[in-house]
């Protein structure tokens, strides 16, 4: 069950990711980075393992088609299935246009030697235990995240049910 919320939470982030990837301004549109700070920046989104957040992308846009076009037509499951299995063949060399946008992103957003000192980081033994136990951190904070939201929310609405009350209206 975690391992699917987790997958599930995944693919959100990497979908959201993709899509913030490629809204740059105008501003970012016109900066060309260097060669050198696009070689850092794809050597950062290697590293700290950024593209395992992109892989479910291309199998998830097939078996989307695919489940679409089952619904109009369940007898088609066979061949649809080998057709979809072709196509994320066919796409995964396309795999590479996420992760060089990526590149360019923190290429646009740190300069060469921001990337250099990043790049340092994450290889230092600090940044690989960074790279380790930030996905358990996160995880944690966004449970504790949930259950303290839910408290406070029922904080808040016993208090306005009391405050409701003083003033005489009934729930």
């Amino acid at each position: 069950m975690q391992f699917m919320q987790s997958t599930g939470r995944t693919l959100r982030l990497a979908t959201v990711a993709a899509a913030l990837a490629f809204c740059g301004t105008a501003a970012q549109a016109q900066q060309q980075p260097s060669a050198a700070a696009l070689a850092s920046a794809r050597e950062i989104v290697q590293v700290t393992g950024s593209t395992n957040l992109f892989t479910p992308l291309i199998a998830g846009v097939v078996e989307q088609a695919k489940l679409l076009l089952l619904q109009q037509n369940p007898n088609l499951s066979k061949p649809l299935t080998e057709i979809a299995d072709k196509i994320k063949t066919d796409l995964s060399p396309r795999f590479d246009e996420l992760v060089n946008e990526l590149a360019r992103q923190y290429a646009l957003h740190f300069n060469e030697q921001e990337l250099k000192d990043l790049l340092a980081f994450y290889t230092s033994p600090l940044g690989k235990k960074f790279l380790v136990e930030q996905p358990a951190v996160v995880d944690a904070g966004f449970k504790f995240a949930q259950t303290w939201g839910n408290s406070l929310s029922d904080e808040v609405l016993a208090k306005m049910r009391g405050e409701l009350k003083k003033q005489g209206y009934a729930l």
